[in-house]
């Protein structure tokens, strides 16, 4: 296992789908405290985020097995993408509406009239494109600017760690964020998207 913890992620992987079940051990250990957080600061509820963690690692045993996981470095973003479709699943389902966790004006305004559920599925189906087009967009950012805010968004560490992992002082991971946040709303204008909350999620 000790040799393992050192591996990629697409090296264990690779060794799960070959049979090694402590290769998926790994992947577990290394990536469970990110999946579970984001999945709960979509639902707000640990026993549904409790479900959908454990839905969330069961789909991905299905796809590793079944070898629809394409080696390119980002599994951490590959499940955490099928974390957020059960989460936006299990609201359409259950008549429930993902809620920007910063919006405490929408939260309020949900508490209060239910009748604001329908119009959030919708958000919710109009979120899915955008947080779709948002991973292309970012894809196509500078790589220093990139490795900065796939750890920021995906893997949510703070800056001062950060800094440490890309060899960098914490102002130069700033400003990284800075411009990369820049390049980001300059494609989204082009795409016609609208990216509401970016710069205080990023930058917080």
């Amino acid at each position: 296992m000790q040799n393992l913890r050192n591996e990629t992620d697409d090296m264990l992987v690779q060794l799960y789908e070959d049979g090694n079940d402590s290769a998926f051990d790994v992947l577990l250990e290394r990536y469970q405290g990110n999946i579970y957080g984001y999945i709960l600061a979509l639902v707000r509820d640990e026993d549904r985020s409790n479900d959908i963690f454990q839905e969330t690692f069961f789909k991905a045993i299905q796809y590793i097995r079944s070898h629809r996981y394409t080696p390119d470095g980002k599994f951490l973003r590959w499940i955490l993408r099928i974390a957020r479709n059960l989460v936006a699943d299990s609201y359409r389902h259950g008549g429930m509406c993902v809620v920007d966790v910063r919006d405490e004006k929408m939260r309020n305004r949900l508490k209060a009239d239910t009748r604001y559920a329908d119009s959030c599925i919708e958000d919710s189906l109009h979120n899915e494109q955008t947080y779709s087009e948002l991973e292309t967009m970012i894809d196509q950012l500078p790589e220093p600017q990139r490795e900065v805010v796939q750890m920021r968004i995906y893997e949510n560490r703070p800056f001062k760690e950060i800094a440490v992992l890309t060899n960098c002082s914490i102002n130069t991971a700033l400003g990284r964020m800075r411009y990369a946040t820049i390049n980001l709303r300059k494609m989204a204008a082009k795409r016609d998207l609208t990216l509401v909350g970016l710069d205080a999620h990023m930058l917080e």
